[in-house]
């Protein structure tokens, strides 16, 4: 960001779908339920976005998804209030800000202020252990609230096959080791252990079948919206509708409203196509966000549309959805399922060449012209062999402009210096290079 140029406040984005306003409608109502249920005294977890939730949620223990938290704060304005006393309390100005927006909150003396109220006392600290800067800040988190440290141990593969999401529902074995999938069950094994102990609650593994079904209801009807986006030209919808209604309803995989609400999802945009619906009616460019979403500016996504013709249709929140959580044959080994769903997260997100040739296959799938990619500084995962990335979508004949900038910490953007770039990109490598329609 040069220095002439102060940071400007982020923009809401317009939504066409009611299915995004009832994510947000309903997980404002949860989250008042939660606080209620933390205010009885029911235990409460805050826990990292790769942690197996479905344990936690099969055994109805209350927690928050560190990942949803932040965005949360960040789309309410709040990050550079929570931040500031981060810089206060003597901690570097440059930590992962997804990670550490719930602690940075913990120092607040006014907690009350934040989103709906607030954050509730967490009593669990939960994180796996794919980072060595989000397990101490976990940890860190765990000591400021009195809360339980709980950290999951991970694993790397030793093989990457090729296709991944070919093989993710059903042949596990094939894209994992089995002796990784061993070690991830007695992890899961341990992990119960600790619920049962700290929160006096017993695991039922017919409850966990049961929620690891409905998930792949959910992520079913996700794997059906994302192929008729793909598939429509002029695409009916764009990622300022798709994001926050599917990240949100991720959150609460597991649940009957989360699956009801994927097939409204998908239902509503199939209407959408039956008639004729057009998210940007003068679409010539299908653009693909690689990264986290905006979340204090997700109308940013939507700026280039009128004046270009540039639309963005894809996230990897939908289309992860699609591809990495569905596990068939769930009764079969319940935990093992669930092994095989989380353990790959971080491969399939942050690893190439896993990640690389997925975002290859999603880019030719839905008829990309040209991909943002944004790329965090502050987070050691995030980088995720950014070079590899844009280096195998060049090669693709895919152009790709990377941003460096924060997903969460709005002090760090700038709306001029990032949608000159945008302009230039479209103009320079898309429009200059000639469109495909």
């Amino acid at each position: 960001m040069s220095e002439e140029k102060k940071p400007m406040k982020g923009q809401r984005s317009v939504k066409s779908m009611e299915a995004a306003k009832t994510a947000s409608k309903y997980q404002k109502e949860w989250f008042f339920g939660l606080q209620d249920r933390v205010a009885g005294g029911e235990p409460f977890a805050y826990i990292n976005a790769d942690v197996p939730l479905e344990i936690l949620r099969a055994m109805d223990i209350p927690f928050v998804v560190n990942q949803w938290w932040a965005a949360i704060c960040s789309a309410k304005q709040m990050s550079p209030r929570y931040f500031n006393f981060l810089r206060e309390n003597g901690y570097r100005d440059d930590l992962c800000s997804y990670c550490a927006t719930a602690f940075a909150g913990s120092m607040d003396p006014e907690p009350e202020k934040g989103p709906w109220g607030g954050l509730p006392r967490p009593t669990l600290a939960i994180t796996r252990l794919t980072c060595d800067s989000q397990g101490r800040i976990f940890e860190l988190l765990a000591q400021k609230y009195g809360a339980k440290f709980y950290p999951i141990e991970n694993t790397i593969p030793a093989i990457a096959p090729d296709r991944w999401w070919e093989k993710a529902p059903d042949n596990w074995e094939e894209l994992y080791e089995s002796e990784r999938l061993d070690a991830a069950v007695e992890e899961l094994k341990g992990f119960i252990r600790f619920l049962e102990m700290e929160t006096g609650r017993m695991f039922d593994e017919n409850q966990l079948i049961k929620v690891m079904n409905l998930i792949n209801e959910q992520e079913g009807y996700y794997k059906k919206a994302r192929d008729l986006i793909a598939d429509t030209v002029p695409a009916p919808v764009t990622i300022a509708d798709t994001v926050n209604a599917v990240m949100q309803a991720q959150w609460q995989r597991g649940t009957q409203w989360a699956a009801d609400h994927a097939r409204k999802f998908y239902e509503e945009i199939k209407a959408m196509v039956d008639a004729g619906h057009k998210a940007c009616p003068n679409e010539k460019i299908r653009l693909m966000w690689i990264g986290r979403g905006l979340w204090f500016n997700l109308g940013f996504y939507q700026y280039f549309e009128k004046k270009y013709g540039a639309a963005f249709i894809w996230s990897m929140y939908l289309a992860m959805g699609a591809d990495a959580y569905i596990r068939n044959h769930v009764e079969d080994d319940p935990l093992r399922a669930l092994a095989a769903r989380f353990i790959g997260m971080e491969d399939f997100l942050h690893m190439p060449p896993w990640n690389a040739q997925w975002f290859v296959s999603e880019a030719r799938h839905n008829k990309i012209d040209g991909v943002v990619y944004l790329v965090p500084e502050n987070c050691m995962q995030a980088v995720e062999g950014s070079y590899f990335i844009t280096k195998r979508l060049e090669d693709a004949g895919i152009p790709v402009l990377q941003l460096r900038a924060d997903p969460v910490d709005a002090r760090k953007w700038n709306q001029e210096t990032m949608t000159e770039a945008v302009e230039t990109f479209l103009q320079d490598r898309i429009i200059g290079k000639g469109e495909k329609r």
